[in-house]
């Protein structure tokens, strides 16, 4: 075998053992592993570790094993057996209440957007999300789909939490907002995102507007409500009437839907938002060729087999801004995995 063959095919195993390492990491998030090793006073072994878990020795044996392969494990021999414990980057990112875990948007990938991703093949056939296949349901209105449970929406929303308790700061820094003293931050959920805001820009109010079971949600199990310059409002940002304000997040949002959806929304914006005023659309972006990056290609193709959208190229968005009235469209680029596009009324 030639040096590129070999190149080649080691490449194409490590593709398509991809799933079997994020059902490592799912499995290990799951199951409490990183929660068991960071509350422990020492390393444990696998026996330990089996016994507490209530898992399988000989499972838990090879679990562990591959985590340290994976680096998400460091392993020690004490008196003979093996002991495990976290490695930093399972403290920082993997163990809840870190204040930089992903923990929450793991699960939720490991046990919905994995299923869904069984269907990709069906997706790409059919130009549609996979719910009726993945989970039995039907997915007309798609967030009925998405928030198929009270537990399901839950999840999503401490997912959400997840990434904005990371991301947010960014993408909320890539212009300065502080010339908005109002924000309204539609679909907005637990309001993680609009803490990240208040934050930055302690002058400002934000509302979170969302659907009445995410606000009823958000103000029971999350402390963004407590906040004075926080107010929740309840409504269908499709339909119902929207509060009026400097500027409107839109984060996560349109990447959810068609092209026409989005138009009706951004004229919707423009009808509500003051004079002087703009929106702030943050998603990750594609190059101008659409080709890349992979990470957005991948997130595209999620939004194929989970949504009616898709992730879009800067001339997308203002292509998609434009024709409601915005103008003076910048778009920034934060070297993380969201991006934001300003635009002003």
């Amino acid at each position: 075998m030639c040096s590129q063959e070999g190149d080649d095919y080691r490449l194409l195993k490590e593709y398509a053992n991809g799933f079997m390492v994020s059902q490592v990491l799912f499995a290990a998030c799951e199951l409490g592993v990183f929660e068991l090793l960071a509350e422990a006073l020492e390393p444990l072994d696998s026996a330990a570790v089996s016994s507490r878990l209530g898992s399988s020795p000989r499972g838990t044996e090879l679990l562990l094993d591959t985590c340290v392969s994976l680096k998400l494990l460091q392993a020690a021999v004490r008196g003979g057996k093996a002991v495990y414990a976290n490695t930093e980057l399972a403290s920082t990112y993997l163990v809840r209440g870190s204040p930089r875990s992903q923990r929450d948007m793991l699960l939720y990938s490991g046990r919905t957007a994995y299923v869904c991703w069984r269907h990709l093949a069906e997706a790409v056939r059919e130009g549609r999300n996979q719910y009726p296949k993945a989970f039995g349901i039907p997915s007309e209105e798609l967030f009925s789909a998405i928030y198929r449970s009270e537990d399901e929406r839950l999840r999503f929303m401490e997912g959400l939490q997840d990434v904005w308790r990371l991301e947010g700061a960014s993408v909320l820094a890539a212009f300065d907002l502080s010339p908005f003293p109002l924000i309204c931050d539609l679909g907005g959920g637990s309001g993680a995102l609009a803490r990240a805001c208040v934050s930055l820009y302690p002058r400002c109010r934000v509302i979170v507007f969302d659907i009445p079971g995410v606000v009823r949600m958000a103000k029971r199990h999350f402390s963004a409500w407590e906040d004075e310059r926080i107010s929740f409002h309840e409504g269908d940002f499709f339909k119902d009437p929207l509060p009026e304000a400097d500027l409107y997040i839109l984060a996560r949002v349109l990447h959810d839907w068609t092209d026409a959806k989005c138009c009706h929304l951004l004229q919707r914006l423009y009808q509500a938002c003051r004079t002087g005023g703009g929106v702030l659309v943050i998603e990750s972006l594609l190059d101008a060729d659409g080709r890349g990056p992979l990470t957005t290609l991948l997130y595209s193709l999620n939004m194929l087999v989970q949504t009616e959208g898709r992730e879009r190229t800067p001339a997308q968005y203002r292509a998609l801004l434009a024709p409601a009235g915005f103008r003076d469209v910048q778009c920034r680029r934060t070297g993380g995995t969201y991006d934001a596009v300003l635009a002003r009324k």
